[in-house]
């Protein structure tokens, strides 16, 4: 069964070591993260799903990491401190793959090191679970329903399952929200990171698949595959959206959604 979902942003700037006199810029989207990892530790899932949009991609092709044990840490960041170790749950990889086979291909990997946009969530969310088992998953270059449908088939093996499964999507808004962004700037930027969490918010799950092509092209956005994921594996719930967070200090959009499952 599902028992938590979450949309939340991966900036390195937000682990301490990183950010350091940054951290305060975040502060917010660092409490967005504690009152997560409250629900989580309270859900006591088994096994957490992350979709990351910096997971290793395939052309053509969804994929899951099957490498026995993960490791994070950010020393590409400067961080020299930080070591987290977690297991694979591998079986739930294999079977998720074995039930897209009609629909679309999924390609198996082996990245013992997690990207950054997997680690980062994890960092926070998992301080008082050591022994969860990881699933990391990487989206496509497919469609967005294909998206969407891989979300579906992703809640159809979590119902066979019979485990306890949380499931984060990760990912930034906007990346063009300011004259100094990293991706430059675009006047329709905050247009979309606003367009994005009032669908959200409102639960209009088909105008999100829908969304302009134009708006989500010029947004510079690294989340939104992430969220239909998400969205697809959520989408027959009674849930209810709950937005922790919402900043942009540095040009990107970092929102920190909570889908309380009801």
């Amino acid at each position: 069964m599902i028992v938590f979902a979450s949309f939340v942003p991966h900036s390195p700037i937000i682990i301490p070591e990183v950010g350091k006199e940054n951290l305060d810029k975040l502060s917010d989207t660092i409490k967005g993260f504690q009152s997560l990892e409250h629900e989580i530790y309270v859900a006591k899932p088994e096994t957490i799903i992350v979709v990351s949009s910096h997971a290793e991609q395939r052309e053509g092709s969804f994929t899951i990491n099957q490498a026995p044990n993960f490791n994070i840490n950010f020393k590409e960041f400067g961080d020299l401190l930080t070591n987290i170790s977690f297991g694979n749950d591998i079986g739930f990889g294999y079977q998720v793959k074995e039930l897209c086979e009609d629909y679309f291909p999924v390609m198996m990997t082996a990245q013992e090191k997690l990207d950054y946009g997997t680690g980062v969530p994890l960092f926070y969310l998992t301080k008082h679970l050591p022994t969860v088992k990881i699933v990391n998953i990487g989206y496509s270059n497919l469609s967005h329903e294909d998206h969407f449908k891989f979300g579906q088939i992703i809640r159809k093996q979590i119902n066979r399952s019979g485990k306890r499964v949380a499931i984060v999507s990760s990912g930034d808004l906007s990346h063009k929200l300011q004259v100094d962004s990293p991706a430059g700037y675009s006047a329709r930027a905050q247009e979309f990171d606003q367009k994005i969490i009032k669908l959200l918010n409102d639960k209009k799950i088909d105008d999100i698949i829908n969304f302009d092509p134009e708006l989500l092209k010029e947004s510079g956005e690294c989340g939104y595959r992430s969220l239909l994921v998400l969205l697809g594996i959520i989408s027959e719930l009674n849930y209810t959206p709950k937005q922790l967070s919402y900043q942009a200090p540095f040009g990107v959009g970092y929102l920190v959604e909570n889908f309380e499952i009801r």
